[in-house]
C-alpha cells in the first residue's frame, strides 16, 4: 500500500466513496438522481452503507447519525476496513474519499490502510491485493495531517511485520539488526550491548532466560534527543524482547501456545514502532526505548524451576518456574531505566496467559504507579484510537504471594490473578512513574478482525503515538 494522498478530485479510474452525515443528507453531486434517492431510503431504513456498481465503477456511500467521538472514529475505521474487501474482491487499485469532515475522512482512510496490511515476504509466489491508492479529497485537509497519519500506519505496520516474522530470521541478534535499520531510516540512535557488556553489567535476568540458547543476548538502547525537546526527563518505552518462547524446562504445550510464541516479542515491536513514529514526526520530546532480547530456549544448561538467580539490581530471585520469564528480562530493563531520571516509564509486554483469562484478547491489561492525571491521559488516547485499557490494582497481598523461603523474592505467585502478581514483581525494580501494558490478549489475532490482521495486529503502538504527541505539546 503506498501512502495515502490528498486530490483535488477523483480521476475516472477511482473508485468512490462518500461518507454522509445521515441528518444533514443532501443529494450529492456526486451521486446521480437515482442513487441519491437510494441513499435517502437507506437513511429512512437506518442502513449503515450502501454499494453501487456502475458497469464496474463503485461507489460506496457510508452513513451514519448517532455515533460521535471515539465510537464515530472507531465504526468509521471498520468501514474502511470493509471497503478495504470491497475494492480487493473486485480488483480495484485506487480509490477516493469524500467527505464534509476531514476528521471522519481520515480515520476511514486509516481503517482502509491499516487493512491493506499482507505479510507476504515468506510466499514464494505472492499474490498481492490488489488495493494500492487511497485518495483523499477532503476541503480543509492538510498535508502535515495526512502525513502524520502515514506515519502512524507505516509505525504499526512495522511493529506488525516484526511480530510476524518467524524465529528462524528474527533471533535476538536479527531483531537488533532491525532496530538499527529503523533507527537509521527514522532518524533516532541505536546502542547494542552484547553478551559480555551484559555479562559484566550482571544482568542476571536476561542471562539466566538466555542459558540455553545458542543465540548470545542483546539489550537494545533506542534515544530520541532533539535539541528542542520539551522534557528534560524522558519517556521511557520498555519492550519484552523474547523472540521465541518454549517455555523452557516449563515447557509449553504445542497448540495456541507454543506454535505462535514468535509473538513474544510483541513488545518490543511497540517500540520500534513508536520510535519510528517520534523520530519522523520530529516530536519535540526526549524518548528512550529499552529492549532486552533473547530467546527462552531448552537445553542441557536451561534455568530451571529451584535454581536462584541474581538480578541487576541485586534482588535474588528463587525460580518456580522458567515460562515466568518475560518479567525477568523486563525486570533488569526497569532497574536500568533508574539511571536514566524517566519523567514515566511504559512496559509493554505479552507477559501473562491470566491477563487473557481476565479480559480475552479485547483490551489491555494495565497496571502501575503514575500519577493520576498521567493515567487520565493513557486512558484518553486508549479511547481515540480504541486500543482499550482495563486497570487492574496493585495490592500488597499480591507482593505477598512472591516470598521467598530461601531468596528474596520469587518469580510466580499463585494462579489466580496472575497478571497482577506479574506486575507486582516489576514493581519491585521501579522507582519512579511507572505503567505496565500486559498486551498478551490484543497483540496476536488467530483470525482477521476488521482492521486487525490475522498474526501481529501492533497494538499499543498507535496508543503510545497519541499519547506522545500530546506530551509533546505540553509547555
Amino acid at each position: 500500500m503506498k501512502p495515502i494522498k490528498i486530490i483535488s478530485k477523483p480521476s475516472a479510474k477511482d473508485q468512490l466513496i462518500l461518507i454522509v452525515n445521515a441528518e444533514k443528507f443532501k443529494a450529492s453531486k456526486s451521486l446521480d438522481k437515482a442513487h441519491n434517492e437510494a441513499v435517502t431510503e437507506a437513511i429512512k431504513n437506518k442502513k449503515q452503507e450502501l454499494v453501487f456498481n456502475n458497469a464496474g465503477k463503485l461507489t460506496m456511500v457510508v452513513l451514519y447519525s448517532d455515533l460521535k467521538g471515539w465510537e464515530l472514529s472507531e465504526s468509521l475505521r471498520k468501514s474502511g476496513a470493509k471497503a478495504t474487501d470491497l475494492m480487493n474482491k473486485y480488483s480495484k487499485e485506487s480509490v477516493c474519499i469524500e467527505s464534509e469532515s476531514k476528521h471522519e475522512a481520515l480515520a476511514f482512510a486509516e481503517g482502509m490502510a491499516l487493512a491493506s496490511y499482507e505479510f507476504l515476504k515468506y510466499k514464494s509466489n505472492p499474490k498481492p491485493a490488489s488495493l494500492k491508492h487511497i485518495y483523499l479529497c477532503v476541503s480543509k485537509l492538510t498535508e502535515e495531517e495526512v502525513q502524520h497519519l502515514n506515519i502512524v500506519v507505516e509505525s504499526t505496520l512495522i511493529a506488525r511485520d516484526l511480530v510476524n516474522e518467524p524465529h528462524s530470521f528474527l533471533n535476538s541478534l536479527q531483531i537488533s539488526e532491525e532496530f538499527k535499520k529503523i533507527g537509521k531510516s527514522a532518524g533516532f540512535k541505536v546502542e547494542v550491548w552484547n553478551e559480555a557488556k551484559i555479562t559484566a553489567q550482571k544482568m542476571g535476568g536476561i542471562l539466566a532466560v538466555n542459558k540455553a540458547s545458542k543465540t548470545p543476548p542483546t539489550f537494545n538502547i533506542m534515544e530520541y534527543k532533539p535539541k528542542n525537546a520539551v522534557n528534560k526527563h524522558p519517556y521511557v518505552l520498555v519492550g519484552k524482547g523474547v523472540v521465541y518462547d518454549t517455555g523452557g524446562l516449563s515447557l509449553k504445550p504445542t497448540p495456541m501456545s507454543m506454535d505462535h510464541m514468535k509473538c513474544d516479542m510483541a513488545g518490543a515491536a511497540v517500540v520500534a514502532g513508536v520510535l519510528n513514529a517520534v523520530a519522523k514526526l520530529e516530536l519535540p520530546l526526549y524518548v528512550v526505548g529499552l529492549v532486552p532480547a533473547t530467546d527462552n530456549w531448552i537445553g542441557e544448561n536451561s534455568y530451571a524451576p529451584g535454581d536462584v538467580i541474581t538480578m541487576y539490581n541485586g534482588t535474588t530471585v528463587e525460580i518456580l518456574n522458567t515460562d515466568a520469564e518475560g518479567r525477568l528480562v523486563l525486570a533488569d530493563a526497569l532497574h536500568f531505566a533508574k539511571k536514566l531520571k524517566p519523567a514515566l516509564v511504559c512496559d509493554f509486554a505479552t507477559l501473562t496467559g491470566a491477563a487473557v483469562r481476565a479480559i480475552g484478547p479485547y483490551a489491555t491489561a494495565v497496571m502501575g504507579k503514575a500519577d493520576d492525571s498521567i493515567k487520565q491521559e493513557v486512558f484518553e488516547s486508549s479511547y481515540s484510537v480504541f486500543e482499550r485499557l482495563v486497570e487492574f490494582p496493585l495490592w500488597q497481598e499480591y507482593a505477598d504471594e512472591l516470598k521467598s523461603s530461601i531468596a528474596d523474592m520469587t518469580n510466580l505467585g499463585k494462579g489466580e490473578g496472575g497478571q497482577i502478581s506479574a506486575a507486582k514483581f516489576l514493581e519491585h525494580f521501579t522507582d519512579y512513574p511507572w505503567m505496565h501494558f500486559d498486551i498478551a490478549g490484543p497483540a496476536f489475532n488467530h483470525a482477521p478482525d476488521a482492521y486487525k490482521p490475522k498474526g501481529g495486529t501492533g497494538v499499543g503502538v498507535r496508543l503510545m503515538i497519541d499519547f506522545l504527541v500530546k506530551q509533546s505539546k505540553k509547555k
